[in-house]
């Protein structure tokens, strides 16, 4: 299966500061906000999430293509993700705005406040995804990560009128569409995914109860944190995939980004969605090890042993066998 993942393509400016920041918020000043944090670290890297999402896939042994716009100083960045094994033909290159910024400080508790520059990820409105879903390769699902909101519903609606299945996941854009975008980027998708905040936001915003969601969903799958993911279903039970735990928590950013690689690798595959998951859950762990959303490196091996210590030996092996060949 042919994935297509359209979306944020940016750089990181990642930054730590070592205490808390609820120690610094005054509860009666909350409309009056004025705080600056004083950060003792900054890692630049690589980002976006779907840039995030493709590199994951691509490290998995799949070729997913990647749709979204950059600056002119995308060059480096491009071959660093043709090593990776993602498909750029879908990169659409503004000559006037700069690669979108992604400026993220963490706290001591794994806290985050974070801003993001579009720049030159408005212009993904732009991108078609005709010409390749007609190709002689074809798409078997279109991912709609955050991105431009008008690309968003552009790429969501060319999915539906080209008969392809869609991966919604608009995250934190939920913050800039109306109720009515939200209820189009949502409707019809084969996945929706959300963290829990997200969740409980999506249904203020379309005010859609939870088994009204479902009802337009094929899957909805929640990503829990150190919980893990819940994968629900109408009429179904939930699932709950407990998370694979990491040897240390460095750096949360992009976490959310590698399990989505992960459970769709399992899904190109046609694996069980709850073995797509357990994958998910492997790839985030190894995220969460270290600073940045691409620094990672992905081995077939420490995969499968952490997949045996999370959900025990039958688990490793299914997968194992379920490989052929595959980076896992």
């Amino acid at each position: 299966m042919r994935i297509a993942v359209t979306g944020s393509i940016a750089v990181d400016h990642l930054m730590v500061y070592p205490g808390r920041f609820a120690d610094q918020l005054v509860a009666d000043r909350l409309d009056r906000v004025s705080l600056s944090f004083l950060a003792d670290e900054l890692e630049i890297r690589r980002g976006g999430v779907a840039a995030n999402i493709a590199l994951g896939l691509g490290r998995l042994g799949e070729r997913p293509l990647l749709a979204g716009a950059v600056g002119p100083d995308f060059a480096e960045y491009r071959e660093w993700l043709h090593a990776g094994g993602v498909d750029t033909g879908l990169v659409l290159v503004s000559e006037s705005l700069h690669t979108a910024r992604f400026v993220c400080t963490t706290d001591a508790d794994q806290n985050q406040i974070a801003t993001f520059y579009a720049g030159a990820m408005s212009a993904a409105r732009d991108i078609s995804l005709e010409s390749a879903a007609r190709s002689e390769d074809g798409l078997g699902l279109v991912v709609v990560a955050p991105n431009d909101p008008a690309a968003m519903l552009r790429h969501t609606e060319e999915a539906r009128a080209l008969g392809i299945p869609f991966a919604a996941d608009p995250s934190q854009q939920l913050a800039r569409v109306s109720p009515d975008e939200a209820r189009s980027l949502v409707d019809g998708a084969l996945f929706l995914f959300t963290n829990e905040y997200e969740a409980a936001l999506l249904q203020q915003l379309t005010g859609w109860t939870e088994d009204e969601i479902l009802g337009r969903v094929g899957s909805w799958l929640t990503t829990l944190g150190a919980q893990g993911v819940s994968i629900a279903r109408a009429g179904r039970p939930r699932d709950l995939v407990p998370a694979v735990p990491p040897s240390a928590v460095v750096d949360p950013t992009g976490a959310g980004d590698a399990f989505r690689a992960g459970f769709l690798a399992g899904v190109a595959r046609r694996w069980p969605y709850e073995r797509a998951a357990q994958l998910g859950c492997a790839i985030a762990a190894l995220v969460l090890e270290s600073v940045g959303t691409q620094e990672y490196k992905v081995s077939t091996a420490d995969l499968l042993l952490r997949i045996e210590h999370a959900y025990g030996p039958a688990v490793a092996q299914d997968i194992m066998a379920r490989t052929s060949g595959a980076a896992v």
